[in-house]
């Protein structure tokens, strides 16, 4: 398919995961690239692995607005146009909340919800002209609490519904914001998780397709949503889970 040729579309935390097959994917199918991360070699990695095109690697932290308002205006000046907007950079801490330093707090917050903030904020201009759309990348754990993750919970939460506020306030501009709620996905993130059978247990006992999302599943799901197959959809936060949210809560009987 070739569903983004001539278009441009940046990816934050392209470097591995979630952004490294999602920018494939969109360089798969026609699109400029805008590679965004914090360590270059990373991005450099992921540019080889590309589908030949005019891509750019772009070295930035989402948490410091600067840095973020100059590659903005970067991008602009290089491809005069920016089409899609991929907010999905992000960390994890984890512990109870009074176990929590408040460093950790302001360090989780500052890549997970101002990233998405400073991304939004200065490339919205753009996406204004060209009629865009931004994927944000949130997560089950925007749509409901999990032990032990209150900190991730609190931000993701504040992204699934700043999505549907922002729908709402440049729908009439023909700007499109979705977002994308990924469940257990092996990245770079969840790795040492793989060598847990017991733990994966657990999680396959919850998730209806009885496997763990590969990075490529969820990079599937945001080229849908930022194409024109998905024009009539904003405001929303789709899980690709394997059906995890679809379970009530209840434990499973023999």
């Amino acid at each position: 398919m070739s569903r983004f040729s001539g278009k441009v579309v940046v990816v934050t935390g392209a470097g591995s995961g979630i952004g490294e097959a999602t920018a494939k994917r969109f360089a798969d199918e026609g699109a400029s690239v805008v590679l965004i991360g914090r360590t270059q070699k990373k991005l450099e990695t992921t540019l080889a692995s590309l589908t030949k095109g005019d891509h750019l690697v772009a070295p930035c932290d989402v948490s410091d607005a600067g840095q973020v308002k100059e590659l903005a205006a970067k991008v602009q000046d290089k491809y005069g146009r920016t089409d899609v907007l991929v907010n999905n950079a992000g960390i994890v801490v984890q512990g109870r909340i009074h176990e929590i330093a408040p460093e950790d707090w302001k360090k989780l917050m500052k890549v997970d919800l101002d990233g998405v903030f400073h991304c939004i904020h200065y490339f919205m201009p753009a996406l204004l002209k060209t009629k865009g759309n931004v994927v944000n990348i949130s997560s089950v754990s925007g749509l409901g609490g999990d032990w032990g993750m209150s900190v991730y919970n609190a931000a993701k939460g504040a992204v699934t519904n700043l999505t549907r506020s922002l729908a709402m306030d440049y729908g009439e501009d023909g700007v499109r914001v979705n977002a994308i709620c990924p469940g257990l996905t092996f990245t770079d993130l969840t790795q040492d998780m793989k060598d847990n059978q017991a733990l994966l247990d657990k999680f396959y006992d919850r998730i209806a397709l009885r496997r763990a999302g590969e990075p490529e599943d969820i990079a599937s799901a945001i080229a849908f949503i930022a194409s024109d197959d998905a024009r009539y959809i904003t405001g929303v936060n789709l899980p690709v889970d394997g059906g995890i949210t679809a379970s009530n809560g209840q434990p499973r009987q023999a």
